[in-house]
């Protein structure tokens, strides 16, 4: 009866074990009124401005397109960026239900409505929850780049100093045409661009977020090419934030 309550017990709460972070990261998770939110958390100087990375989609689709139940990563790209950051203050931060299998979470929140409303204020909520009214860095990996200017378009509660985007979609609308994919119906878009310092990183080689999107969406503003690299792999790369 207990291994099977164990068993029980780690289907509810998905994989976070799985994940053996840096002693200097701590796991903490956020509870907001739709979600618990997975987080790992540095904070060695509160107060100084802290680098939020906001995951991408995950493994929201399979191989052929269908829905997964799961949509945690696969990969470890945007977490190992995170904990390879040497800022005092570093969150890596997953998307809801990735990590967490909250009660309320739904398909449709990693699929359609993956830039709800709802998601978008339960993830403004969890940094509010870790950084009060403190300075912020919002850097969101693939569908992550839209979560964070979503956040700082609708939540100007969130004192973000910069926006960072990397292999990032700005657009869904676009996105979603550009591969005959079925809309996010449920999902919100950008309007413009955020009235912040900001700078959009983007793969050479990207499949998955093409970079003649990429140079659509940011209308001049800062684009910067990774030579050779791919939607989830840039190398030795590490973005700056001066």
């Amino acid at each position: 009866m207990f291994r099977f309550r164990l068993l029980l017990l780690l289907l509810l709460t998905g994989c976070v074990s799985n994940w053996h972070a840096p002693d200097d990261f701590i796991y903490i998770p956020i509870q907001t009124d739709a979600f618990e939110i997975a987080t790992w958390q540095k904070i060695l100087m509160p107060g100084a401005p802290t680098h939020i990375y906001i995951e991408g989609d995950g493994h929201a689709f399979d191989g052929r397109g269908a829905p997964t139940r799961n949509p945690t990563p696969h990969g470890t790209f945007l977490r190992d960026l995170a904990t390879a950051d040497d800022a005092p203050n570093v969150v890596y931060m997953a998307r809801p239900c990735q990590y967490i299998k909250s009660p309320t979470c739904d398909q449709a929140d990693w699929t359609h409505g993956r830039f709800s409303p709802r998601v978008i204020d339960s993830m403004a909520t969890a940094i509010e929850k870790i950084v009060g009214a403190g300075p912020v860095v919002l850097i969101g990996y693939s569908g992550g780049a839209l979560v964070s200017g979503l956040i700082i378009q609708n939540h100007p509660e969130i004192n973000a100093e910069k926006w960072v985007t990397i292999a990032g979609v700005l657009n869904h609308h676009d996105w979603t045409q550009y591969f005959g994919d079925s809309p996010l119906k449920t999902s919100m878009n950008l309007n413009e661009l955020p009235n912040i310092p900001q700078t959009h990183y983007v793969a050479e080689n990207d499949k998955i977020v093409p970079l003649s999107l990429s140079k659509q969406w940011t209308d001049g503003e800062k684009l910067v090419i990774i030579p050779n690299a791919t939607h989830d792999d840039f190398g030795h790369w590490i973005p700056e934030f001066d």
